[in-house]
């Protein structure tokens, strides 16, 4: 087993590493101040091939592996949580999930635009009554001719005001219940009826805005509906899902890292009772909680986005219980070294003068979308039990 990068990651690292200094850091906390989709570092990452990071250069795509797109949305994070978001909605619940779960003509006609960051999309399956309950959908799609009729109200849409297209999850079959009769669509956000709200006012990634969507009569082509593995919509929405926190994990690994790099650095420079910090038992037990917290979330993204790429091949070669793994613990472990940040900065990590203020309220967010860490542990149970009931 070799925990080392190899030679295509390390430069997916190093190029990355060299972006996020150029042009991110230096307008971090002016792009979160502002609370503006950042349109030009969209499009400067989209010229770096990271839209479509996983996807095949055959569709648009940078032809990479999931550790490489693990890295890139670490690194991203770590100076921009707003862009990391926004990067791996589009890589990860949109891009992949039409890779796997869409037909040859669908990844042909969508993949290319979506991949090179030429449109950007967005995915929409949480309701006002279907957040951790995402099977109890109420958004119906009724077929009428060639087209599919959208109706309903979708809640909580990372940049469902900017996107170009969208991934829909959609009623299309009561009788075979909340679950059984749900299907998933591809839909033009510029189609008449598709009804983005101003966005939310929240406590952190600012510039990834966050809509309801409300459709009205939204018609859509059925040659859209992405037929999946025998048409079961649910079963496509949670295999996406699988893929997004593979994103949002290393989001949350990315959001730590900078926590913990900020206080080591004044923890090095604050001086109290006569020297650094930095010499304090109690300072030091906390950074080395937090790198060790943090190296072993690296450990659990980097086996989920393995098992990933081993699943990319056949769909239903699920990777359930290692993404959400590796999702709750690095969502909860950046959030604990965020506070412990705040913590070693005292009453200046309170004030926006220092950055861990913000990547305080950046991480919160981690523990949250993509499956709260309540549901996730539901999820890893019931995998673990299942397992060892067929063992």
């Amino acid at each position: 087993m070799d925990f080392e990068l190899n030679d295509d990651q390390k430069a997916m690292q190093q190029m990355v590493r060299a972006f996020v200094q150029k042009d991110i850091a230096p307008r971090a906390r002016e792009i979160d101040a502002s609370h503006k989709f950042p349109r030009d570092l969209v499009k400067k990452a989209a010229e770096l091939g990271l839209c479509g990071v996983t996807i095949p250069e055959e569709y648009g795509g940078s032809g990479m592996d999931s550790v490489s797109y693990a890295i890139a949305i670490a690194e991203i994070s770590g100076a921009c949580a707003s862009l990391g978001t926004i990067l791996s909605v589009n890589n990860s619940l949109v891009c992949e999930g039409i890779k796997r779960y869409g037909n040859e003509e669908q990844r042909a006609k969508f993949l290319p635009d979506l991949a090179s960051g030429r449109k950007i999309g967005c995915y929409c399956l949480s309701e006002p009554e279907a957040g951790s309950d995402s099977g109890n959908q109420t958004t119906t799609a009724d077929l009428d001719g060639a087209d599919y009729v959208l109706n309903g109200t979708k809640n909580f849409i990372t940049t469902g005001s900017e996107a170009d297209m969208a991934v829909v999850m959609a009623v299309t079959d009561k009788a075979k219940g909340k679950k059984g009769g749900i299907s998933s669509f591809i839909v033009d956000t510029g189609t008449k009826g598709f009804e983005p709200s101003p966005p939310e006012h929240k406590m952190g990634i600012h510039c990834s805005p966050t809509v309801q969507i409300h459709f009205d009569n939204c018609r859509v082509p059925a040659a859209n509906k992405l037929p999946g593995l025998g048409g079961d919509g649910f079963k496509i929405a949670l295999g996406i899902l699988d893929c997004g926190r593979v994103g949002i994990a290393a989001q949350a690994l990315g959001i730590g890292r900078a926590a913990l790099a900020a206080s080591v650095r004044y923890a090095g420079e604050r001086r109290q009772f006569g020297k650094a910090i930095a010499e304090f038992q109690s300072i030091q037990w906390m950074i080395a909680d937090m790198a060790t917290e943090l190296d072993a979330a690296e450990l659990l993204i980097f086996r989920a986005s393995l098992a990933k790429d081993r699943s990319s091949a056949d769909p239903k070669l699920r990777f359930t219980r290692e993404a959400s793994m590796a999702k709750l613990y690095a969502s909860e472990a950046a959030n604990r070294a965020a506070r412990k940040a705040v913590q070693i900065h005292g009453g200046y990590g309170y004030t926006k003068d220092y950055e861990v203020e913000r990547h305080f309220r950046d991480a919160r967010i981690t523990e949250i979308y993509e499956g709260t860490s309540e549901i996730q542990r539901l999820v890893i149970a019931m995998n673990v039990m299942n397992q060892m009931k067929g063992a």
